[in-house]
């Protein structure tokens, strides 16, 4: 049985722990409510975007041409993963990680190649397929001019024929306890469905007169669309990270707070049984010298 010290110690040591749980937890909050914001923001004008390239496709005539719509025959597909750099996020990695590989394995009759972003996935994949690219040091905070980096690095490999086809698997934000992995195709880009002449899709969508042309106006709107839709991807992962974070550090808090109560039991029926003993052998002694 643990003597009293050791049991003290352990409280103690758990005590701290429980600090630094909560402290990690408080930060956790701090940063998934700005994340939220980003989210907030990130969301409408990537909606926004969808929205005005159905019209423009509406109002277009003729085959939409831009080399992101390009359809051709897949020799070489590419995997971002998109995961965080810090653990303490209960399962956040492990579920990324494990679409992930279900992916590879699913397409192991292609070249495949992967792209990584985040630490945690970096660790897992370069012992099995070394990452093609490695993006870390994120610090769980949306960096606008990196994210727009690793598009021009995805965009430029897909138009020069580097790869046939780019998908993204991330964590989707819905609400602060619930988080959904999702595989999303980035490239190519569907074309957007036109209407059939006559057909009103409810969108109201006005007359357009293109200027200089449509190819030079998909031009110009193709590289914003394929960069919102990364960043709208990376800010969800941010903020189911940083929502995983708040959640394990708070059982974390919890479970402490019970091992806490446990072995302050413990601690006190121990020093209850040592001072029986020690009475016990006052009396044994006394009730001695009296016969």
């Amino acid at each position: 049985m643990a003597s009293l010290r050791d049991v003290r110690n352990r409280i103690k040591s758990v005590i701290s722990t429980q600090r630094i749980t909560n402290a990690m937890e408080n930060v956790a909050a701090a940063k998934l409510r700005r994340a939220q914001q980003r989210i907030e923001q990130t969301r409408p004008y990537a909606e926004k975007m969808d929205e005005m390239l159905s019209h423009l496709a509406a109002a277009s005539t003729g085959e939409i041409s831009h080399p992101y719509f390009e359809q051709r025959d897949v020799k070489r597909k590419t995997l971002v993963v998109i995961a965080s750099d810090r653990g303490f996020c209960g399962s956040f990695n492990s579920n990324v990680i494990r679409a992930a590989s279900i992916w590879l394995q699913e397409n192991k009759e292609y070249e495949t190649e992967i792209v990584v972003v985040g630490k945690k996935a970096f660790d897992f994949f370069k012992r099995r397929l070394q990452p093609l690219e490695f993006y870390g040091d994120w610090g769980g905070t949306l960096d606008y001019s990196r994210a727009r980096d690793i598009v021009r690095f995805l965009t430029d490999r897909f138009v020069e024929g580097a790869t046939d086809s780019i998908s993204l698997v991330y964590t989707q934000f819905i609400s602060t306890a619930k988080y959904r992995v999702q595989l999303q195709d980035y490239l190519p880009i569907p074309p957007p469905e036109i209407p059939e002449e006559g057909e009103d899709d409810g969108g109201g969508h006005a007359d357009y007169i293109f200027e200089p042309n449509a190819e030079t106006i998909y031009g110009e709107l193709m590289p914003g669309y394929a960069t919102t839709k990364f960043v709208t991807a990376l800010a969800d992962s941010f903020a189911a990270e940083h929502g995983s974070r708040m959640i394990a550090m708070n059982n974390a808090t919890k479970n402490a707070g019970e091992m806490i109560d446990r072995l302050t039991l413990d601690y006190n029926k121990a020093r209850q049984a040592q001072i029986t003993t020690e009475l016990l052998e006052v009396v044994s002694g006394a009730e001695a010298l009296k016969g």
